[in-house]
């Protein structure tokens, strides 16, 4: 598989589990049809966006653990990461039912999963707070 391909179905699984398509946006960036924007503009937006984001890693776990989220379980993870940042943690364990998260609160990222299979008998590290939703 090239670059190509693996930047479209990593963008593709991004949009799955989000459920948001962002195919379209990407094709606007990539033929140009997008109007110049200044520095201030992108850092601002940049800066503004609040979305959840899974790391390489995490989407690769969610697929082979076979963890389904749905867009009530984004919100909570979104929710969860909020409430950690609030407290001023940087990286986060986030026990969701039967599942477990660790988060990058700087980054706002889900770095990786695990189901109820993975968490008997495991030990997190290089977390410094957790959240129970």
């Amino acid at each position: 598989m090239n670059p190509i391909n693996m930047n479209n179905d990593y963008i593709l699984r991004k949009a799955k589990i989000s459920g948001t398509s962002q195919s379209s946006q990407n094709a606007q960036s990539v033929t140009g049809a997008q109007p110049q924007k200044s520095f201030q503009e992108i850092l601002g937006k940049i800066q503004s966006n609040q979305e959840l984001k899974f790391s390489k890693h995490a989407l690769q776990r969610l697929e082979s653990r076979d963890i389904k989220l749905e867009a009530g379980d984004i919100q909570k993870l979104n929710n969860a990461v909020d409430k950690a940042e609030s407290k001023g943690v940087k990286e986060a364990l986030i026990i969701m039912g039967d599942k477990a998260f660790i988060a990058s609160v700087k980054n706002r990222t889900i770095i990786t999963a695990a189901a109820e299979d993975q968490l008997k008998d495991n030990v997190f590290t290089n977390i410094d707070g957790a959240v129970i939703i």
